[in-house]
């Protein structure tokens, strides 16, 4: 994400460097294949940004997987616990409420832990997408940038 930004900011500093064309209202000259290279950068670093939004999706399936791996272990160690107390009523009522305590106490972290990694991967997702949005806008105004310079260049040759 970073290396894209560098792009942009350099792309933007050329457009901001870039000399006037007298009496074109405003028109800069730019370096059309300084630009180019630049955009073709931008475009081969975009491929990483997208695998890394899809390493952050993965690991929102681990985070949820140790989350049930966890309470598998909780269950099941509250389950041979149950059994070791059977014998004897009074606890066997203690373990039973245990055991249901220890099952809403699961339920409610695990629904806590799968919120909280859906979250983060939306939070994530989001601004990645936002980010690419923006640069994919100040791409565009580039480009077309570029594109009127070069009509305007084109004009003037054609009236030289």
């Amino acid at each position: 994400m970073k290396r894209v930004e560098e792009l942009i900011n350099e792309l933007q500093t050329i457009m901001e460097e870039a000399k006037a064309v007298p009496l074109t209202g405003g028109k800069s000259l730019v370096d059309t294949e300084q630009v180019m290279d630049i955009l073709d950068e931008i475009r081969d670093s975009l491929p990483s940004e997208v695998r890394q939004a899809k390493n952050i999706v993965a690991d929102r399936g681990q985070i949820i997987a140790e989350a049930k791996k966890e309470a598998e272990t909780i269950i099941r160690d509250a389950e041979e616990r149950k059994k070791k107390l059977v014998e004897q009523d009074e606890i066997v009522r203690s373990a039973h409420a245990r055991a249901n305590e220890i099952m809403n106490d699961v339920k409610a972290k695990t629904s806590d832990m799968r919120k909280a990694a859906s979250d983060f991967v939306e939070d994530v997702m989001k601004k990645t997408d936002e980010a690419i949005t923006a640069q994919l806008t100040e791409l565009r105004k580039t480009r077309q940038n570029i594109k009127m310079a070069n009509k305007v260049g084109n004009g003037d040759n054609a009236n030289m």
